[in-house]
């Protein structure tokens, strides 16, 4: 009798565990998971070998400069402003959708990430860090301009892209008239785009399936394409595509009079608005 009756409780228990398994499991992270995903993201980064951290810039590079040319072919011949913004947003999220579903390594991402690694699981002191913003910044560059020379190559483009891309380089390089006033408010620019990026990496870690990632990095993206507001990797892409077509602008001038700027700002929106304030917020939650 008394066999009889444990094998009618464990066949309850198990019909119960059964029943708690068939129920839906949640469709996203909190945020105190969000940022102990955030360290480990970046600690795997930096657990990888050096080629294949430069390799991973290297693709993140390449599909700024598809997001770039894509963001133009949407929004070509549009008058409309706030379709323009709008369809010009959801091109270059096309790029940052392949790179943060595809792990390449992206300059203002690691940004978000290895900041969040650094305050919660390791140190500053730790040269390969460096070595690694480094690398992906480089790499980012080498990849927008391989991506850049192939599509010239192609021919695939019609004149009327070109036209468009000016207009874009004009928004982007417009601070540079103003000198050394230009020259910060690029970094505040910088600061507000990275924010906005950081926040499309919180979003996107937050989703468990792909279309949430696509929609959490879409919403974010559209907003600072919209805004102008200056971030570096994007601009590489736009970048890329301007040294090959037109000679209105130079390298050092991209490089000196926004891409430098736009990633002081980019390092400190991403790594003190992102990485830092939610840390600190969720402390008492993070895992080591």
């Amino acid at each position: 009798m008394k066999k009889e009756q444990e094998n009618q409780e464990s066949i309850q228990s198990n019909e119960n565990q059964d029943k708690d398994t068939s129920q839906p499991d949640r469709q996203f992270y909190l945020p105190s998971q969000i940022v102990n995903e955030f360290g480990e993201k970046g600690r795997d980064h930096l657990a990888q070998p050096f080629r294949g951290q430069f390799l991973l810039a290297l693709s993140a590079g390449a599909f700024m400069t598809f997001g770039a040319v894509f963001s133009i072919l949407l929004a070509e011949g549009v008058e409309i402003q706030g379709l323009y913004y709008l369809l010009s947003g959801l091109g270059f999220a096309t790029g940052y959708a392949l790179v943060f579903i595809s792990g390449g390594v992206l300059f203002t991402e690691i940004n978000v990430l290895l900041p969040s690694y650094l305050f919660n699981k390791a140190n500053l002191m730790k040269v390969n860090i460096y070595k690694f913003w480094a690398s992906a910044y480089i790499g980012n560059i080498i990849g927008a301009l391989a991506v850049a020379g192939l599509i010239q190559w192609s021919a695939s483009l019609d004149p009327q892209f070109y036209t468009e891309l000016s207009s874009y380089l004009e928004k982007k390089m417009k601070f540079m008239d103003q000198g050394v006033k230009g020259w910060f408010e690029v970094v505040v620019s910088g600061v507000l785009a990275n924010w906005l990026i950081g926040m499309a990496a919180f979003l996107t870690t937050a989703a468990r399936d792909i279309t949430g990632k696509i929609l959490g990095t879409t919403l974010p993206v559209i907003l600072f394409v919209a805004g102008n507001f200056q971030h570096s990797a994007a601009n590489m892409g736009y970048f890329s595509m301007g040294l090959l077509t037109s000679d209105k602008y130079t390298w050092y001038e991209y490089l000196f009079f926004n891409l430098i700027p736009a990633s002081i700002g980019n390092l400190i929106g991403g790594g003190i608005l992102v990485s830092l304030l939610f840390s600190y917020a969720y402390k008492e939650h993070l895992t080591d």
